[in-house]
């Protein structure tokens, strides 16, 4: 595990800070760098506003922290970037001065944001102004260093660990008689739990962390318990109540930071080399994937109005309306809607029918806008086969009816011509963020009980709400598939809308039941529609009621759809865990911001990885074996009955061991495929070694003809031209002595006649393995991994083995095979081929 270093927080204020007089020199005087001179060399107290930790060289801080002074002839050699910093603090006590360090900052950051005059957006991230020259301030980097690094460094797999406790019990609530008990490391990134009898490693990413909760004392030490968005549940029982306390106020401040470029994906490198950091940052434009659908064309155009993201700043730069409306009438319906997000196209069917987003109108109680209705009267006008459209209010009815008292509601039909109004009963974010925490509540019973389970299943309307959705996203698709313009909105139009919208489109057209549709999918209707990945996921400490689990309602309606049609879907259950788990993880930069806007002033496709390029370099893992295109050309139409929306174990409780089988069907499915794929690869090139042997031998067999004698002058040319071409056929033979014996046997040019060709076919042969072993009673990789049932295990193609997916991370063509596409390989292997093919080439 590659795992950069994640600094706790950004000092970016000036040192008089009063509890940074800690970390300086023991004679109180502060050390500068020779930086400019901003900071004020004159600058009072409590008046200063520090947004700096630069000063000039020749000024020294004083022990109380009130002003810059001149440095009275320097006797300390603390002024300048030698400056020394005090080392007599013990690493608890540096921590310590970092915590204040990060209060105070959060203070004063909270402080100017007050007294800044909020605009128009809705959000309040910081846009990124990178530094003069781009790099960090020495002084930042001693104090950084100080702050974080211990005297004597300890890495666990090259993470720096910055606390170890011992002797620590990991609690199983299925196997309470035999706990777990090894060592918990804390790195910059993860919490690693390493049991060295059981050979068993439990790592826990800090940005996974939801709560932390010290439970109280028992007689074996202080538990401290930990749930994690990915719906891990584990209990750590450490042995003395300090080390509780430290480590739980450790993953309180490193699971949520303050700043949004304090995230793990701005200080993500990928160990993986062959992934460049712009790999899947391209893979997606939003006009090409209108122009797929047929957009533009005479009824719909694309407007440039947003191009500055001033008529919306949480759509994106090109909108999609019908030509037919003028400026005037897009800039007065959306200052009509909440957030300014009008009605705008975000699908078109191949019948025309047209599929449009929007949010609440401002409606009030009586209020209308003669703008606003003549848009969704061109967007009727735009469908030749329909003479009316549907709009869905994906709420229920009496939250509709609540938003009127404070100015916002829904359409009137009787202002809106040609429409036909539907509510269909989606609850808000609060309601779904109680219903999932019901559910774990279920999952994680101290005294597990049939009864029990299925109560709080029910109690908690997880399953309720699952329905509600996918049975809008049917009705929405079936409306389209019979011409019918439908128009869907919630409240401000970014968490139900673009869960209806998304599966309407995944049950209408099969494109986005492939990966690559699924992707432009999840672009197109997420990201570029503005759903708020930073609020709802909770990446930063911020309001708790903004987080809600909306896209994890997205994850699992497509697994019901999966399950109801198993040969429908180009993906897999995995892929669906795997984008669920990145997510919530802010290990790439794809989900990073509230809308398109944040992530263009962030620069995330310079600065961070893309998971559309993670998931590209694995797509073997994510394919689904069971998949026909031609399967379901049209509408899906899943049966919605009640006993048809079942409980996904694989996502709510894939952590907890003895409940799941040991290796999935689709995984059994995917390795007999590669094994037959490698085989067949296999047989290909050996029988383009035979071919080559056979026209070998038939062009140098003796030609002996008594009838030469006795043909005519004309039949004796003839003949001899034939024989003149087939020794030329034998001297221009790959297997002809005239050459290299070898050639038709290597993998290139260049190779020395003086290998000889059995060698060759011998390494050809041995670089295909032609058994591979069985899945099945494989516990552990061989770098002593113990696989479980959420673990992928892996073959490599050359050997045969199964090994888990850090051990499997190398690629390389095999010489055994017809077509030279690089193959998982483990490291071994990969040295051995590598070596084999660089000792042919130098001889």
């Amino acid at each position: 595990m590659n795992c950069a270093t994640y600094p706790w927080m950004k000092l970016a204020h000036s040192a008089t800070i009063p509890c940074v007089s800690q970390m300086l020199s023991s004679n109180g005087n502060t050390s500068h760098t020779s930086g400019t001179a901003g900071a004020g060399s004159g600058g009072g107290g409590g008046g200063e506003e520090h947004d700096s930790i630069e000063r000039p060289t020749g000024f020294q801080q004083d022990s109380t922290g009130d002003k810059a002074k001149p440095n009275q002839g320097g006797g300390t050699g603390n002024s300048g970037p030698d400056g020394q910093l005090n080392r007599s603090l013990s690493f608890d006590g540096r921590r310590k001065v970092w915590a204040r360090v990060e209060a105070h900052w959060a203070r004063v950051t909270l402080d100017r944001d007050r007294s800044v005059p909020s605009g128009t957006g809705h959000h309040s991230l910081v846009k990124y102004e990178p530094q003069a020259g781009g790099e960090q301030t020495p002084f930042y980097q001693r104090i950084r260093s100080w702050l974080t690094s211990h005297p004597q460094t300890q890495t666990y797999q090259q993470s720096p660990v910055m606390t170890k406790i011992e002797n620590v019990r990991m609690l199983d609530r299925y196997n309470n008689r035999k706990p777990s008990t090894g060592t918990l490391y804390l790195t910059a990134t993860h919490l690693i739990f390493v049991d060295p009898d059981a050979k068993k490693e439990t790592w826990v990413l800090l940005m996974h962390v939801a709560t932390v909760q010290k439970l109280p004392l028992s007689t074996v030490g202080a538990p401290l318990q930990i749930r994690c968005k990915t719906f891990l549940s584990v209990t750590f029982v450490l042995p003395r109540e300090r080390e509780c306390h430290d480590l739980y106020t450790s993953l309180m401040q490193m699971s949520q930071p303050f700043h949004i470029e304090d995230l793990y994906c701005f200080h993500y490198t990928s160990s993986l080399e062959e992934i460049p950091r712009t790999a899947g940052w391209t893979f997606f434009d939003l006009e090409t994937e209108f122009h797929r659908m047929g957009v533009p064309n005479a009824n719909w155009t694309m407007t440039n109005l947003n191009k500055d993201y001033q008529l919306c700043d949480t759509y994106p730069q090109c909108l999609f309306v019908p030509t037919s409306v003028s400026t005037i009438v897009l800039v007065g319906s959306a200052s009509f809607r909440s957030k300014g997000r009008l009605p705008v196209l975000t699908y078109l069917h191949k019948n025309q029918a047209a599929l449009c987003r929007c949010s609440q109108p401002l409606s009030g109680f009586s209020a209308r806008c003669v703008e606003d209705e003549q848009l969704l009267n061109g967007i009727v006008q735009a469908n030749p086969n329909a003479k009316f459209m549907y709009v869905v209010d994906t709420r229920p009815r009496i939250n509709a009816m609540a938003n009127r008292a404070a100015g916002k509601g829904y359409e009137n039909e009787n202002f809106y011509e040609n429409i036909k109004f539907q509510f269909c009963g989606i609850e808000n974010i609060h309601v779904m963020r109680s219903s999932l925490s019901k559910l774990l509540e279920a999952c994680e019973l101290k005294t597990p009980s049939m009864a029990a389970f299925i109560n709080g299943v029910q109690s908690s309307g997880w399953l309720r709400h699952i329905h509600a959705i996918l049975d809008t996203s049917l009705l929405v698709a079936r409306s389209l598939q019979e011409g019918v313009n439908v128009l869907v909105h919630c409240s401000d139009g970014w968490d139900r809308t673009a869960q209806v919208c998304s599966l309407a489109q995944v049950l209408l057209d099969p494109y986005y039941r492939t990966l690559q549709g699924f992707q432009s999918l999840i672009e197109k209707d997420w990201l570029s529609f503005g759903h708020k990945f930073t609020d709802r996921c909770g990446y930063l400490q911020s309001d708790a009621k903004e987080t809600a689990p909306v896209f994890t309602q997205l994850v699992d309606c497509m697994w019901q759809l999966q399950r109801a049609y198993p040969s429908a879907f180009q993906f897999s259950e995995r892929l669906l865990l795997h984008l669920h788990d990145h997510v919530y993880s802010s290990q790439y930069g794809t989900f990073v911001g509230n809308c398109e806007k944040d992530r263009l002033d962030l620069k995330l496709s310079d600065r961070t990885y893309s998971l559309w390029g993670n998931i590209a370099s694995h797509l073997d893992e994510f394919l689904n074996p069971l998949y026909k295109s031609e399967a379901y050309p049209e509408l899906l139409e899943p049966n919605l009955m009640p006993s048809n929306i079942l409980f996904w174990r694989g996502l709510y409780c894939r952590f907890e061991s003895g409940v799941h089988p040991r290796e999935s069907i689709a995984d059994v499915l995917l390795a007999n495929r590669d094994h037959s794929t490698s085989l067949e690869m296999h047989i290909a090139h050996l029988q383009k070694r035979i071919t080559s042997m056979k026209a070998l031998l038939d062009v140098s067999t003796p030609v002996t003809d008594n009838r030469l004698a006795d043909d005519d002058e004309e039949e004796q040319q003839l003949l001899g031209l034939r024989l003149k071409k087939s020794m030329q056929v034998v001297d221009e033979h790959p297997l002809s002595t005239s050459k290299s014996v070898d050639s038709v046997f290597s993998d290139g040019p260049g190779i020395d006649n003086t290998i000889t060709s059995s060698y060759q076919l011998r390494r050809e042969i041995d670089s295909v393995s032609l058994d591979w072993r069985s899945l099945r009673n494989i516990k552990e990789c061989v770098c002593s991994t113990p696989f479980d049932h959420s673990s992928k295990k892996s073959h490599c193609w050359r050997c045969g083995e199964v090994f888990c997916t850090r051990c499997l991370d190398k690629q390389t063509p095999l010489p055994g095979h017809a077509t030279h596409r690089p193959v998982p390989v483990c490291r071994s292997c990969y040295r051995e081929v590598r070596l084999s093919s660089s000792s042919i080439t130098s001889t």
